[in-house]
This record gives C-alpha cells, sequence and structure tokens, in this order.
C-alpha cells in the first residue's frame, strides 16, 4: 500500500488518476455509473461500502448484515479506473510486456480474487463483433488525436494502452472461514472435523478495492517511466512535454 502510494503521486504529476469502487456484493450490483469519475470516486468515498450508488450501497449493507446473522459470508466485484494515461504504454510486441497481462497479474496477486477482466471482459464473448469493438473516427479538432466514440476495450487494445480510461474489473470471492464453519478433516488423524472460525469479516471487496487501487499503481508508474525515459522527474516531464 505504501509503495502504491508512492506510485500514485508519481502518476498525478502526469495528471494521471486512479479510482476504484465497488460494482456488486453478493447478488446486489450497482447500476452502471453515469456521473464523471472524480465525482464517482467521491461517492464511494462516502459509502461504508465502496459503492457510488447510494441505493446500491444500502442494499449491499444490508446483506452484509443478514450474512453475518446467518454465519455466512459475501464476495463481490470492484472496477479500478484509471484516467489521463498517455497513448502507448505496454508492448503490443513482447508477451511479458504486455500491459495487459502485467495488470491482470497484479490484481490477481491480490488473495481471493480469481477473475479479472478488462473493458467489456467475459460479456464480450457473448457479443457479435460489432457490438463489441471501438470504432476510430477523426479527431472533433484539426490536427487532434482520433477518437473513439465507446470504450469497449477498457482503453487497452494490443497489450497497449490506447488513450481511453483504463477500466478494469476484479471479482473477489468469499471470506472462506465462516462463522457457521464448513466440514473439513483433521490433517493429523484424518477424522472429520469442522473449519475453525478465524476471523469475523463478512466482505473484503470494499478493502479489496482500494488495494486494487495500490496495484495497478505499482504496474502503470514503471510502465509510464520506461515510456518517457529519464532519471529523475524533471527529466521525465521534459521528455512528456517533447
Amino acid at each position: 500500500m505504501a509503495a502504491g502510494a508512492v506510485a500514485r503521486q508519481l502518476l498525478a504529476q502526469f495528471g494521471v488518476a486512479i479510482y476504484g469502487h465497488v460494482l456488486s456484493i453478493g447478488e446486489v450490483e450497482a447500476p452502471p455509473p453515469t456521473a464523471e469519475w472524480p465525482e464517482v470516486a467521491a461517492r464511494a468515498e462516502a459509502s461504508p461500502v465502496r459503492c457510488a450508488d447510494p441505493g446500491a450501497s444500502a442494499a449491499m449493507v444490508a446483506a452484509i448484515d443478514a450474512a453475518r446473522e446467518a454465519g455466512d459470508t459475501l464476495g463481490g466485484v470492484f472496477q479500478i479506473v484509471v484516467t489521463g494515461l498517455p497513448v502507448g504504454l505496454g508492448s503490443y510486441v513482447h508477451w511479458d510486456r504486455r500491459l495487459d497481462g502485467l495488470l491482470a497479474q497484479a490484481l490477481l496477486s491480490i488473495p481471493a480474487i480469481k477473475g479479472v477482466e478488462t473493458g467489456l471482459g467475459f460479456r464480450a464473448a457473448g457479443r457479435r463483433g460489432s457490438e463489441v469493438h471501438d470504432e476510430i473516427l477523426a479527431s472533433a479538432a484539426p490536427g487532434g488525436p482520433p477518437r473513439r466514440p465507446t470504450n469497449r476495450a477498457g482503453g487497452l487494445e494490443g497489450g497497449v494502452t490506447n488513450g481511453e480510461p483504463l477500466l478494469l474489473q476484479a471479482a473477489m470471492k468469499p471470506i472462506s472461514t465462516l462463522a457457521r464453519p464448513l466440514r473439513s478433516i483433521d490433517l493429523a488423524t484424518g477424522a472429520e472435523t469442522t473449519a475453525p472460525v478465524e476471523r469475523a469479516d463478512v466482505c473484503a471487496a470494499p478493502a479489496a478495492a482500494v488495494v486494487g487501487e495500490a496495484v495497478v499503481a505499482l504496474v502503470l508508474a514503471p510502465a509510464l517511466q520506461e515510456k518517457l525515459g529519464g532519471d529523475s522527474l524533471d527529466e521525465m516531464k521534459r521528455h512528456a512535454a517533447s
């Protein structure tokens, strides 16, 4: 977390911002956010479960309370959004430097994370190509960069950033130790028993979203440094301005 905070400070020097918020807990899903990302982040920060939608936030709290009463646990899905990234971070040539692979590895390294998506993710598999791929249009301003009317790719194409906001989703399984323990075995005797009760948490997805912000920053900061080059912040800024 501390290293992630330092990485975020470096990224912020170049206008890169990272936001994390919870999309679902258990069976409760928040509607897709429609506000600007800084507003989504502010609403998530004010929620006890880091959900930007007040109604869904209240329903998630109720679901957690119900699971606690039942001696059970819940998982969830959180999203990490990164804005301000330049085009071309990562590599489309080297498999071990593809940014999508590095980001997935970082998020999957968080305990209990079982799946990671970029953009549409698994939803893309059930749609036609015309409903998945982002069209590329001419710039709205003379001499400006090409633009995309949609961001279904989630800001990554061919292993590199494309200038759109980076959209990552990570799925966290329910905590494995329950107040109502599941059956297990005693490894010393082989006899059936019940698992020990080791913690009182019901859902760790909101906390995992904060960790997700940190590990994403730890991937993006060196990618930006590699792109710009330089041995100091001033040198990186000169290269970015050139």
